[in-house]
């Protein structure tokens, strides 16, 4: 039988405890606590209350490719990342009115299956969005925000990933194409979301109690993206700058249930920065695009706000002459609370389409990702999330693979 890795084996360890997390006493396993080593005899909540709050993650994913239209073998990866933060609320420690700040550091192990696999070989999207950016220690973030004008206005200053901020959205999927900011999916050479961070500053200010506007500085340095450098606090190697733009609406919606709550972002990206032309390298041009997110709670199960179904769309647009996506869509649905039996548990669907630019090969057109999950809230600190994903036309070939996939993400806060 084939050795498991170490991060196999802390893997099937977490999932384990957390299954089986009645069996313990100490409230270091406790299912109603939010961490898994608790509270640490009352003093995180204690320092949590002085301002001091702690956090500890990890998630693990892992991929095994079931079947292929044309290759064989059933190979499986796994991946994962920890992520060890401070915030600190420095109203409550210095005495600085509306003022925080923040420090993560992020460690990502493991392999990729979308990198290993030959069915999957050119694939646009990853089976393991935890994959990625160097597998190594980064400093995530590090920033302070203040508010101003009886907090309506919020100035955050720092290093830190423009998709905290811009064009968010949830990460509940496997999936790449159906988590996260979508824009740095895809305009990755320059737009770096999380764990990447680059010194950057960012204004909103709230023109209503649901309305924000924002605008993003970014400093564009590739040095950020080496294995070496993720405690780069340099400038050497920057190359300018993405200013993100965009306006928020976070209304809560009443759709014959109540009050449900959704959120309606539209955005705008320009760079400063000089990029090579699809069709001609010797030319550079600016690369610059726009997105929409949509997300809007629609039911509340038996009147409870908390349960009910949740639809999403992301749409990206990107300019054909300077980037290899033209644009990507993606649609879908999560129910959390299905089951009395089962409250805190949630189920997603969902569907992306990547448009490929036909300028780097006119073979080349649309690649589809698919995922259904489950997510078992096996304790308030651990969930489990099974998950089917399918993958047409892999690299956006018409006659590319088409390869099905199970996975299974772990998340859990220590």
């Amino acid at each position: 039988m084939k050795r498991l890795s170490r991060n196999q084996c802390l893997y099937i360890s977490l999932v384990s405890l957390g299954l089986s997390s009645s069996v313990f006493a100490a409230d270091a396993f406790d299912p109603n606590s939010q961490w898994m080593l608790g509270d640490w005899n009352g003093q995180r909540t204690a320092l949590q209350q002085q301002g001091y709050d702690f956090s500890f993650g990890y998630t693990g994913e892992l991929a095994n490719q079931w079947d292929a239209k044309h290759s064989g073998g059933h190979p499986t990866q796994y991946s994962d990342q920890f992520a060890l933060g401070a915030h600190l609320d420095l109203e409550k420690i210095a005495g600085w009115k509306d003022t925080e700040a923040q420090i993560t550091v992020t460690e990502r192990n493991g392999r990729s299956l979308s990198q290993r696999s030959e069915a999957l070989q050119g694939h646009l999207s990853s089976t393991q969005e935890v994959w990625g950016r160097g597998q190594t220690w980064r400093l995530t973030d590090l920033w302070i925000k203040k508010k101003f004008l009886d907090q309506k206005l919020d100035v955050k200053v720092g290093r830190f990933g423009e998709g905290e901020d811009f064009n968010t959205f949830d990460c509940d999927f496997q999936n790449l194409a159906l988590c996260g900011s979508q824009v740095g999916n895809w305009v990755g050479d320059q737009w770096y979301n999380w764990p990447v961070s680059q010194w950057a500053a960012r204004v909103k200010y709230n023109l209503t109690p649901e309305v924000f506007a924002q605008v993003g500085v970014y400093e564009y340095n590739p040095e950020n993206l080496k294995r070496g450098k993720g405690w780069n606090l340099s400038t050497d190697g920057s190359h300018g700058a993405i200013i993100p733009l965009e306006v928020v609406w976070q209304p809560k919606l009443d759709l014959g249930q109540g009050a449900l709550p959704g959120e309606y972002r539209a955005g705008y990206y320009y760079s400063t920065a000089d990029a090579e032309e699809i069709k001609n390298p010797s030319q550079t041009d600016h690369k610059q695009g726009g997105w929409l997110v949509l997300k809007q709670q629609l039911t509340a199960h038996h009147g409870d706000a908390n349960r009910g179904l949740t639809g999403f769309v992301n749409v990206t647009v990107h300019d054909s002459k300077t980037n290899s996506v033209n644009n990507m869509q993606n649609i879908g649905l999560v129910y959390k609370g299905l089951l009395d039996a089962r409250p805190k548990d949630d189920i997603g669907v969902g569907v992306a389409r990547i448009e490929a630019n036909d300028d780097l090969n006119n073979q080349l057109d649309s690649e589809y990702n698919a995922e259904i999950y489950y997510g078992v809230h096996a304790t308030n600190w651990l969930t489990v999330r099974p998950n089917i994903q399918y993958v047409r036309h892999v690299g956006a070939y018409d006659h590319g693979e088409n390869v099905w996939v199970g996975g299974i993400k772990l998340v859990t806060a220590f």
